[in-house]
């Protein structure tokens, strides 16, 4: 994979600028959410010198590398293309609106916000390192801010939660960390140790020398290391039958931790399948391709059915979430097969705009949404029953029509951003594998529902008694969400503004990939 070296390490900079700033918060005592705020606005204007800094051919740009184990075949090695960089866009504009939206921390302030930091440091890690060991110690790293923040500040239930969203990741760490293994030791030789770089596991499997190195040294294996990275990366974004764990870290964990799983944590599963899976494993995810369609049209499907059944905010938008990244899923595993044609090539390519423009658009609107359920809960000492409200447009209009953009961007309305991409992998999948697609569309319909429930009975109808002083937003609030709201009409209104930067990655990884 080509790649283009630069003089200075802007992606260290962007890894260490959140511990530095999680240190100080750690000690900031109350002003320890200013700490957190201003550090949020600098990573987001470093993201956005990385964004604009990047290579215009689609090639891996912003290189650092570095010996840092020879003997162990460890590289200090970055570097970011299109997908890498919307991906610490997306990092640092969705922890600055958690950091925004979790004003009201009076418990171990300091420990909480520097903790955001720390995961936020977890996620530039993920989406920079092109080295296993490195990007592996910034995988496990995001798990364990995580998992003190629902343990600590979660609700009612939240310690099981917290066990089970440990568990669950922690079992797709070994099934990532025991494949890798099992690839280093295949690609090493008695002189020379095996590699763990990404850039060169994807080259020797493209040559088809990779399969031929793993069968020598432990013969039918190949398939089986396969199943175990796409195990790793099914948990976290999640898959059926892996997303269990997800509606009850989602519903216990504060909302402004929430809007940092759904908005950034879970795309780390699906950037692991594009930057990881796919160009090591192309082969045999290929050979794979109908059942993990098959699991990518149930969690499209499940996951809209099982969020019109609840009757809690969060466990509805967290099935909503397990629903849209479903379409990622299902945009991956339509375009991981052989084809001839300008046509076929056509489609993968719009595919694959779609996936990665979707992981954009998913992000900021599931972390929004979670926002304004952390408005409402604030506003009404914890409520967040879909049957405990009713016609809250009517004390609170611009609070509902803020909201109401919002959730139609959910359900991927024209003019709003996740429309772009859910038609672009559409556009791409029907004719790649038309019956996932036709079948999925269900999952579309099914969310149409659900959204419009949701404005039904929290915004519409008569207001009761107690809900007639519902405050509306104050001038602050309005201030920090509409950037938010914005960024929805831009994206939708003008996608080439993001799809202009990360088509040329797109060119550049088919051409890479061997399925």
């Amino acid at each position: 994979m080509n790649e283009l070296a630069t003089g200075f390490p802007i992606l260290t900079l962007l890894t260490v600028l959140p511990l530095v700033g999680a240190a100080i918060a750690l000690f900031a005592g109350k002003h320890a959410r200013g700490v957190a705020l201003v550090t949020s606005l600098a990573c987001l204007a470093v993201a956005l010198v990385v964004w604009i800094s990047l290579p215009a051919n689609g090639i891996i740009g912003l290189v650092e590398l570095h010996s840092w184990a020879p003997s162990l075949g460890i590289e200090y090695h970055l570097g970011v293309d299109g997908l890498g960089a919307l991906m610490l866009l997306l990092s640092a504009v969705v922890t600055l609106m958690s950091v925004d939206a979790a004003h009201r921390v009076h418990h171990m302030p300091g420990l909480f916000y520097g903790l955001i930091l720390i995961l936020e440091s977890g996620l530039f890690g993920s989406f920079t390192a092109l080295n296993f060991f490195h990007w592996f110690l910034f995988w496990e790293l995001s798990l364990i801010p995580a998992f003190f923040l629902i343990k600590l500040w979660g609700g009612p239930r939240r310690g099981p939660a917290a066990t089970q969203f440990f568990v669950y990741t922690m079992a797709g760490s070994v099934a990532l960390l025991i494949s890798f293994l099992a690839l280093f030791l295949s690609t090493g030789t008695k002189y020379a140790p095996g590699t763990m770089d990404f850039g060169d596991l994807a080259a020797m499997a493209a040559s088809g020398a990779l399969a031929q190195m793993v069968a020598a040294h432990l013969g039918a294996a190949m398939p089986w290391l396969a199943i175990g990275v796409l195990a790793g990366f099914a948990v976290k974004v999640p898959l059926a039958p892996f997303h269990t764990w997800l509606p009850a870290a989602y519903a216990e964990a504060p909302s402004p931790v929430t809007m940092l799983l759904t908005g950034a944590m879970s795309k780390m599963g699906v950037y692991g399948l594009l930057r990881i899976a796919l160009p090591i494993f192309g082969v045999q995810i290929a050979a794979m391709r109908t059942p993990l369609l098959v699991l990518a049209v149930i969690t499209v499907v499940m996951g809209a059915w099982a969020a019109a059944a609840q009757k809690d905010l969060k466990r509805i938008f967290a099935y909503s979430s397990v629903n849209h990244l479903g379409y990622c899923l299902l945009g991956i595993f339509a375009l991981a097969v052989p084809v001839s044609g300008a046509a076929a090539q056509a489609s993968q390519a719009a595919a694959l705009n779609g996936v990665i423009l979707q992981m954009f658009n998913h992000g900021i609107t599931a972390a929004a949404i979670f926002w304004f359920i952390a408005i409402i809960q604030f506003r009404t000492g914890g409520l967040r029953g879909i049957d405990d409200f009713g016609g809250l447009r009517k004390p609170a209009p611009v609070f509902a029509g803020l909201m109401g953009i919002v959730l139609f961007s959910s359900l991927g309305l024209p003019g709003l951003n996740s429309f772009v991409s859910e038609f672009l992998i559409f556009r791409g999948v029907f004719p790649l594998a038309w019956v996932a697609a036709t079948i999925s569309i269900l999952g579309l319909l099914v969310t149409a529902i659900v959204i419009l429930t949701v404005i039904q009975k929290v915004f519409t109808g008569p207001v009761p008694e107690h809900w007639a002083n519902f405050p509306d937003l104050h001038h602050s609030e309005r201030l920090a969400l509409a950037p938010v709201i914005g960024l929805m009409f831009l994206v939708g209104l003008a996608p080439r503004l993001i799809l202009d930067t990360i088509n040329p990655t797109v060119v550049n990884l088919l051409a890479h990939w061997r399925f």
